[in-house]
């Protein structure tokens, strides 16, 4: 809704959703975080990577706590480079997470903008949708819609990529 208001008003291009909602635990366990992505640009400044936009603004709980709490480990925590889109004035990049499961544990992933990607305004290009994969202890990728739940066995992992933000004015000729 807010992305659809500010494209309206044609003073920002769209970012990367609300948030991306990542919940995993047992019966014993419970963890839920947002993932952050990326803001869309304006005709005055460049998009921010790796933030929340629209709805939230909270904190992940250190890596160092987390491996500690639950039976994981933080293999990534990165911004993805190059998920913005491209303009006059570049649109923000998204995140990536990756986590390895050391325990059994149902996991889910509630978000947005992997169908449509997140648009430019004025001439900028859209970023890149955000995209999210089970990469289990074997090997084998099974890639995931933007909401999921699934059951995860000990060493495999779930890797998450957030989405860009779009660009804003058309990107300079080359």
């Amino acid at each position: 809704m807010v992305d659809a208001l500010y494209a309206a008003l044609g003073v920002m291009a769209n970012a990367q959703g609300s948030m991306n909602n990542f919940t995993f635990g047992d019966e014993t366990r419970q963890y839920y975080e947002t993932l952050c992505g990326g803001a869309g640009a304006t005709a005055r400044h460049a998009g921010e990577s790796a933030v929340h936009t629209h709805m939230t603004n909270s904190r992940l709980t250190d890596p160092e706590i987390l491996e500690r709490r639950f039976p994981v480990r933080v293999e990534a925590f990165a911004v993805r480079h190059g998920s913005g889109g491209a303009g006059a004035r570049a649109g923000g990049d998204g995140a990536l997470r990756r986590i390895r499961f050391l325990a059994p544990m149902d996991a889910a992933l509630l978000s947005t903008r992997r169908l449509n990607a997140p648009q430019g305004l004025a001439g900028g290009g859209a970023a890149k949708p955000g995209a999210q994969r089970l990469i289990e202890k074997s090997g084998a990728v099974t890639e995931l819609p933007g909401c999921f739940s699934v059951t995860v066995k000990p060493g495999d992992v779930i890797e998450i990529e957030t989405p860009g933000g779009g660009g804003y004015g058309p990107p300079p000729a080359i």
